[in-house]
């Protein structure tokens, strides 16, 4: 680690200016910074958000706990595979700008942002529509702790066409996320948590978790997050699909406006 040093570089100092240290920037900070720089400047970003009722996914881990000796996914694998399957049903937001074209990917390669010391790092789960969410949820923690440990290999952060990102488990209620260039869209989750609800005209509670969509409007309109979001909550509404693998790949060709 870095020796924190005086702070002689940073022009004359204000008297008033309380004492400060410098210290250098890691290659991951640089990173991370000229990238999501990049992203803010180029990509006109748009933000949607929703607040999904995870009542049924909490169910579902109950009885996997109930019937499975088997490690239970976490609500952030079911989220993860719940995104991979909307994609299947909203492909316009699975693709980037390529030049004056849009390149639209057959498969969803998710990715996972996973905090580290030194910032963020966001490996890849491929086909991760086409995959069922036990596999999914031991492919996610294989890879963070691969990542946690610095094992993972270039190949693990190539070719992501959509990531997700979650701070719920520090109780962050909502935020937004930079995009992760040069995909065209990142869903930033938030805590679950209980929150008062209506259902049947009744006051309820139920675990509400916020999630916000960050999209490039070069690719997608408004109409197209919508849509997208109500695919992810109607994925999360039947979380036992997610139990089945779902064969097949995306069909880029019913993009409306694909060149």
């Amino acid at each position: 680690m870095a020796t924190p040093t005086a702070n002689n570089d940073a022009g004359p100092a204000d008297p008033l200016d309380p004492p400060s240290a410098t210290v250098p920037l890691s290659t991951m900070r640089r990173v991370i910074g000229a990238r999501l720089q990049e992203s803010k400047q180029n990509a006109p970003h748009f933000y949607l958000s929703v607040d999904i009722d995870l009542d049924p996914v909490l169910h579902l881990r109950e009885r996997l706990k109930r019937e499975n000796s088997i490690e239970v996914p976490s609500v952030n694998d079911c989220v993860v595979a719940a995104t991979a399957r909307a994609l299947r049903e909203v492909p316009s937001l699975n693709a980037r700008i390529d030049g004056n074209r849009l390149r639209m990917f057959e498969y969803a390669n998710i990715g996972v942002a996973v905090a580290l010391p030194g910032g963020l790092v966001v490996p890849v789960l491929r086909e991760a529509d086409r995959k069922d969410l036990l596999t999914l949820g031991q492919e996610m923690r294989t890879l963070a702790a691969r990542a946690r440990t610095n094992k993972l290999i270039p190949d693990d952060y190539r070719g992501a066409t959509f990531t997700v990102s979650n701070l719920g488990m520090f109780g962050v209620r909502e935020f937004v996320a930079i995009l992760n260039p040069p995909q065209a869209g990142i869903l930033a989750l938030g805590q679950a948590a209980p929150r008062p609800v209506v259902r049947s005209n009744e006051l309820s509670i139920a675990t509400v978790m916020t999630a916000t969509l960050s999209a490039d409007h070069r690719v997608v309109d408004g109409v197209n997050g919508a849509q997208f979001l109500q695919a992810l909550m109607q994925q999360l509404a039947n979380p036992e699909s997610l139990l089945e693998p779902s064969p097949g790949s995306l069909d880029p060709a019913a993009v409306a406006g694909n060149p």
